[in-house]
């Protein structure tokens, strides 16, 4: 079936690099994962009244609130912690697109991860998504 020595040892260097390539994807994966999980977004709004922290899937694990914010009308407080929520996971956003950037380099995998992410951290606020 080989026409010689040469081309079979030259299919098996192919077949050898893919191997690696393909395990050294793996372990890149594993490690963005383990880094992803671990990654947390935080925004304050701009008096600092409201401090807001968003876990690695954009869900809010803490709230801080100054006793400033007692002066306000809740109305105005709910929109704060709404935006401030909202710039937490923008930051989050970014802490993604750095470690995939950092971990895959800028091909088509990484882009859609941080596309993903966008759209569950950051949905377009007409679309039907927001108000889920």
């Amino acid at each position: 079936m080989w026409a010689d020595d040469a081309a079979l040892d030259a299919a098996e260097r192919r077949l050898d690099e893919w191997e690696k390539s393909l395990t050294e994807r793996a372990a890149r994966a594993k490690t963005l994962s383990a880094t992803m999980r671990d990654l947390a977004g935080t925004a304050h709004n701009a008096d600092r009244t409201v401090g807001v922290t968003v876990d690695s899937a954009g869900l809010l694990i803490d709230l801080r609130l100054d006793e400033r914010i007692r002066q306000q009308p809740a109305a105005h407080t709910a929109r704060q912690i709404l935006e401030t929520t909202s710039a937490a996971r923008a930051d989050l956003l970014r802490q993604v697109g750095d470690a995939v950037t950092d971990s895959l380099g800028d091909d088509a995998s990484a882009q859609a991860i941080i596309d993903s992410y966008r759209s569950r951290l950051l949905p377009d606020q007409g679309s039907n998504d927001a108000r889920r």
